[in-house]
């Protein structure tokens, strides 16, 4: 592969991020917020933080589907928050535990059919 072909796909590769803050203060909220990221998780988000789940796309189109899909599974209440960045862009995310400074993690290619 050569460097165009790898600098266009840093821009094409899309990251999808949900960030959310559910109530949990009643039983019946704390099951729908366990169903939310539970839903998440088998459309392929994995947990960033606590309350942040991440989805690598190979395309805008395909980060559109699961945008959408996270739209359909919005529960009543609580804030959720979705955002889209290019690979590019998330790559150039520092991370620290305290103070010191962590690698990226690296995020294995899937193969992705429909």
């Amino acid at each position: 592969m050569n460097i165009n072909t790898e600098r266009l796909n840093a821009y094409r590769v899309m990251w999808t991020l949900v960030m959310y803050d559910l109530p949990t203060e009643t039983k019946k909220d704390r099951k729908v917020a366990a169903r939310f990221r539970k839903e998440l998780m088998q459309d392929g988000f994995s947990m960033f933080q606590f309350s942040m789940y991440v989805r690598h796309s190979a395309s805008s189109e395909n980060a559109d589907v699961h945008k959408n899909r996270v739209k359909k599974l919005l529960p009543e209440y609580g804030k959720i928050g979705i955002l889209q960045i290019t690979d590019k862009q998330f790559e150039k995310m520092e991370l620290f535990f305290g103070k010191k400074p962590q690698e990226m993690p690296d995020v294995k290619q899937q193969l992705e059919l429909f």
